[in-house]
Parts: structure tokens; sequence; C-alpha cells
């Protein structure tokens, strides 16, 4: 595994986590209104068909791969990540 070089700062606070110098201040209500949050946020309860390009399929395939992911959950991680603001179209602005 690739070791990253921290800083003087940066190693001080790990240093302190590790030593178990930091607390938990969350409560057992706010841990459990974050939980439920989270679980309705990655639900999966609808299903949809999509017709890709042979292409396409197999690029997505070869990514997924390469992720160590099935390429089902990237297909959805990627339209998540769009709906919700973290990835966007640079093209889409582009003048022609």
């Amino acid at each position: 595994m690739k070791r990253v070089k921290l800083d003087q700062e940066e190693q001080d606070i790990l240093n302190a986590y590790e030593s178990g110098e930091f607390s938990s201040k969350m409560t057992k209500e706010r841990k459990s209104s974050i939980e439920e949050v989270a679980a309705a946020t990655f639900k999966k309860d609808k299903r949809i068909n999509i017709r890709l390009s042979g292409r396409d399929l197999s690029a997505i395939q070869r990514r997924a791969l390469e992720e160590g992911v099935p390429y089902q959950t990237l297909v959805a991680s990627v339209l998540h990540k769009y709906v919700s603001g973290g990835l966007y179209d640079v093209t889409a602005n582009k003048a022609h």
C-alpha cells in the first residue's frame, strides 16, 4: 500500500486520534437521525431498463472491473453523483 507523506500538523492529528484523545459528542438521537437519512439515500427500490451501445457497455464493464465493483453499481453511482451535483457535463456550457 502506498504511504502518504504527512506534514507535522497532520501527523500530530493522526497521533492524537490513534492515542484516543478524540471522543464523539454525537447524541444517540443525532446518530439515529443520520442513519435513517443514509439508509433512505442509498435504498435501491426502483428498477430501470436502459439501452446502451455495445461499445459503451464494454467500456463501463471495463471501468467497473478496474474499480472492483459490479458494473450496475458503477452506473448507479455515476447517476447518483450527477443528480446530486457531484458530477456535471463539462461540455454543456461550451460555445459551439
